[in-house]
């Protein structure tokens, strides 16, 4: 792994790290909270059904009733005609009260005839009387054997109700000894505010409408269906109507594996044959079917008076509630800022009977925690093999998965993926890596093309920023070439021409030699008057340095010949050059003095290299390679071995090479010539000093271009005249650079 690699892996497990805390509630970010709701509330209104559901009737005590009968609260005796009402004339299945009823009817006369009772002034009957104005008994007898629930309300902390306990509680779904086989994270109440005792001992069943689990920005999204209290479990108000609507159902959990019965594990409250999903709150998502208005709406005058609709009412479940502003049971939720409260008690008990909860599992943070690993390891890949606008494209393509994947889940499975984390978290660690790229690597890599963007070229100075790693200005010892070249007869050319126009002349030959060195991978050292100095390995490591020289060594000489036209055309002189490669260990690093230092090769190798280019004059050719370059090269390439020599300097001696190309692109004749070019050396370092002549005056004559036959034929005249010793090797020896 690289080192730009690591670092934009630790930026993204950085920015993990500060989610992954958000995640696990150690530091809570609100904005993360904000976002995820709103991407809930989001699904949720563009997935509405937008139709009425029947099933569930809600009986209205609108501004209408109140305007009719009178201000709420209404005596006891007017709802126990509500009851008769609903359940004689309507036939309604169950039917639930948003309200509890704790304190005794302040209308009822009872009070007033128990008084007389002790009055010795009064004759009549006052016990029978007061019995007959007892509205709170006049209902108690109306609800009793009947299918309906009460409301009830828990409060978190004493403090909070500011008295002790009021009114009776239900019998429980669960005894504190049952609660205790299911290690469940119920809401925990420590108060209540429940039905006075006569009316609670007469129906079925009651049901808290409380909602503990209420987020913190006020919206009802989901409502518990279940709360302790002292070790008991109570049935919130639309679980209580649910049970009784199927026949006085039994609770039951289901765990995920079944044999767990811990918080971690719980998917789901099982209702008779109805499966509710939960969260590790035992909390149920309100399946909203669309804006207030979604169920079928009674005014609670219209049914006392007898106004209702049979049709609209009968088997139904009912649930009594106002929507009066001023009675202030209005609340905030997706889908509207003032719904009424018993609107999302109806909401969720048809949503339990139709099977329509969203799941928010418990391992929902799990799936938020890999989400945002898979989205990090992305887009910290994107970053280092991609552009920026490539990087943004994978930015914008992984908020679409993570958005596309929610919904289809949302709309197939009913399940609530996590979506504005995991989408605030994409945006929120390319902008970092963005930032980072632009203030600290960009930063890097201007200073690399600062370095070396005059010597190498513009994609291994990418290369150099991509890999900063690989790059060291320290003196060290590699494998390398290096390539020397010089035009031949400067001194000539340069007096045909003035000072400007040399100039100009320099600057065109140097950039297209540059321009051929760059092309195959190669770093400019240096510029020595007419002399170009460039090596290959360095500041990058290349395996193929020596082919990636021999390649830039014959280009260049056809890229000198591209300049004849337009030199003849202004009146210059034709240029030649001559190009030296060596390959060898070699020094590589910034070297020079505390005044100035140059990024630099030195070594034996470098040397022979420059050599090799002076001697290419001797022999009349326009390359020359040692034998390390040769032996460096693919298998695949042919070469003209030219001579053993010794270099000024030096005192071993080496072989020297003239590079031919590819053998596949050599003519036969070529192949032919070499081979016979081969057989005359072997003559010459025999010492067959006739046969080599004539070897060599043949090949002359076949190749009368090629001056090396030449100058062999002229030291084989030498050497006859002056005839070696018997230690003669074959060396030439050169005491000249």
């Amino acid at each position: 792994m690289t080192q730009r690699t690591g670092v934009r892996l630790l930026i993204s497990l950085a920015v993990w790290g500060l989610f992954l805390l958000h995640v696990a509630d150690v530091v809570p970010m609100r904005l993360l909270d904000t976002v995820e709701r709103f991407t809930y509330d989001a699904r949720l209104r563009f997935s509405l059904p937008g139709t009425v559901d029947p099933q569930v009737v809600i009986i209205d005590i609108d501004e209408r009733s109140m305007a009719e009968l009178g201000q709420f609260p209404w005596s006891r005796d007017r709802l126990a005609t509500l009851v008769d009402r609903a359940f004689d004339d309507y036939g309604v299945a169950v039917l639930g009260f948003d309200i509890a009823f704790v304190e005794p009817d302040g209308t009822s006369g009872r009070r007033i005839f128990e008084q007389l009772a002790d009055d010795p002034a009064w004759q009549g009957d006052a016990t029978r009387l007061a019995a007959r104005f007892d509205h709170d008994r006049r209902f108690a007898e109306a609800i009793r054997g009947r299918a309906v629930v009460l409301g009830t309300y828990f409060s978190p902390t004493r403090a909070e109700r500011g008295t002790d306990n009021v009114g009776q509680l239900c019998a429980p779904v669960l005894s504190r000894e049952a609660a205790r086989l299911y290690a469940l994270d119920y809401p925990r109440a420590e108060a209540y505010s429940a039905n006075l005792p006569a009316l609670q001992a007469a129906a079925a069943s009651c049901g808290f409408f409380d909602n503990p689990t209420l987020d913190d920005d006020g919206v009802y999204r989901r409502v518990p269906l279940l709360q302790a209290y002292e070790g008991d479990v109570y049935a919130s108000l639309g679980l209580a109507v649910v049970q009784l609507a199927l026949g006085g159902a039994a609770v039951d959990f289901r765990f995920d594996p079944p044999q767990m019965r811990d918080s971690l594990h719980l998917e789901a409250v099982v209702v008779g044959d109805r499966v509710v999903p939960v969260d590790e709150r035992v909390a149920a998502l309100v399946p909203y079917r669309g804006a207030q208005g979604s169920f079928p709406y009674v005014s609670a005058a219209d049914l006392i008076a007898g106004r209702a609709d049979p049709a609209v009412l009968r088997g139904r479940i009912a649930l009594v509630g106002t929507s009066a502003p001023g009675l202030r049971d209005l609340r905030v939720t997706p889908v509207g800022k003032a719904f009424t409260g018993v609107e999302v008690h109806a909401n969720l008990v048809a949503g339990m009977l139709d099977g329509r909860i969203y799941q928010h599992a418990p391992y929902y943070r799990g799936i938020e925690v890999v989400q945002l690993a898979l989205i990090a390891l992305a887009v910290a890949w994107a970053f280092v093999r991609l552009s920026p606008l490539a990087g943004a494209a994978v930015g914008v393509a992984l908020i679409a998965i993570v958005a596309a994947l929610a919904w289809s889940v949302w709309l197939g499975a009913r399940f609530v993926l996590p979506m504005g984390v995991p989408v605030t978290f994409v945006l929120f660690l390319y902008l970092v890596q963005l930032l980072y790229g632009y203030f600290i690597e960009s930063r890097g890599k201007r200073e690399i093309a600062r370095l070396f963007g005059q010597y190498v070229p513009p994609e291994l100075v990418e290369e150099l920023a991509e890999h900063p790693e690989a790059l060291s200005m320290e003196g060290e010892s590699r494998d390398m070439t290096v390539l020397f070249s010089d035009v031949r007869g400067f001194t000539t050319v340069s007096e045909q021409l003035d000072a400007r126009e040399l100039s100009e002349l320099m600057n065109q030959l140097l950039t297209c030699q540059t321009a051929v060195i760059q092309k195959h991978r190669g770093t400019i050292d240096k510029y020595m008057g007419d002399a170009v100095m460039a090596f290959w390995g360095a500041p990058l490591q290349d395996p193929a340095h020596a082919l990636h020289a021999l390649e830039a060594a014959r280009e260049m000489l056809t890229a000198v010949r591209e300049l004849d036209a337009a030199f003849a055309a202004r009146g210059w002189p034709r240029l030649d050059i001559g190009v030296g490669l060596s390959t060898g260990r070699m020094n590589v690093g910034n070297m020079g003095s505390s005044f100035r230092m140059a990024y630099t090769v030195m070594g034996d190798a470098v040397n022979l290299g420059a050599r090799l280019e002076s001697l290419t004059k001797a022999y009349g050719v326009s390359i020359l390679v040692a034998e390390g370059t040769r032996n460096a090269a693919p298998a695949d390439w042919a070469f003209r071995e030219i001579d053993r020599v010794r270099v000024k300097g030096k005192s071993q001696p080496v072989a020297i090479y003239e590079p031919m190309g590819p053998k596949e692109a050599l003519a036969p004749t070529l192949r032919t010539e070499l081979a016979r070019h081969r057989g005359a050396l072997q003559l010459y370092r025999a010492g067959d000093w006739a046969r080599a002549d004539a070897e060599f005056a043949a090949l002359a004559e076949q190749s009368p271009d090629c001056a090396v036959y030449g100058v062999f034929r002229a030291r084989i005249a030498q050497l006859r005249a002056a005839p070696p010793g018997r230690d003669w090797d074959g060396v030439y020896a050169f005491q000249t650079k």
